[in-house]
């Protein structure tokens, strides 16, 4: 999972243009680097422009996914991702980004900004944030931490099961289950010939 550009832009009446930006590019060759950013520039943009105030979409583009946000004061946001970078935590990142921004910078100053006569120096920041869904998203991190627990409860019985042990021999020796609770899984056993009770 990897973010590769975090864009601000302003979607003004006769063009997009971009106020700041944040790249992590390491991944790409040393020559290749200024034109994979002048390209991830160049989509954020054309991506704006073809969105409507108040939208929020995402476009495929070969591995990479580009989640924007454009609200309906012009301002806009653009993140490219890969594809599996969960969407989700791509438009919680817009919608802080876009809020702080337009809390930091005045609005008057959004149809003549440009990167480098913009004060905003926050991108950085969440770009190497949000390289980590997990630690950045409460909401993710809860998922992980609740998908860890099932591999490990999973596993914990295929090795009862791996050493020979079958579930019904462990049900009928059990001294905490009682008759009835016995009774209801021989019954369920039955009707689910794969038995899957947990």
């Amino acid at each position: 999972m990897k973010l590769y550009s975090l864009s601000v832009l302003y979607k003004g009446d006769p063009k997009v243009h971009l106020l700041k930006a944040a790249y992590d590019v390491s991944s790409f060759s040393f020559f290749q680097r200024s034109s994979v950013q002048e390209f991830m520039t160049f989509t954020s943009q054309l991506i704006v422009e073809r969105s409507e105030p108040g939208s929020r979409a995402s476009v495929k583009e070969q591995e990479y996914l580009c989640h924007v946000y454009v609200r309906n004061d012009g301002l806009a946001a653009v993140v490219i991702a890969d594809n599996e970078y969960p969407p989700r935590v791509c438009f919680t990142l817009l919608d802080k980004v876009l809020d702080e921004f337009s809390r930091q910078v005045s609005k008057i100053d959004w149809p003549s900004g440009t990167p480098t006569t913009i004060n905003y120096t926050a991108l950085d920041g969440y770009l190497s944030k949000y390289q980590n869904p997990r630690e950045a998203d409460a909401m993710t991190k809860v998922q992980a931490e609740l998908d860890e627990t099932k591999v490990i409860l999973h596993n914990t019985m295929e090795s009862l099961l791996e050493r020979g042990e079958k579930l019904d021999d462990l049900v009928s020796k059990s001294e905490v289950l009682g008759t009835q609770s016995k009774a209801f899984y021989k019954t369920a056993r039955k009707q689910n010939s794969c038995c899957k009770i947990m």
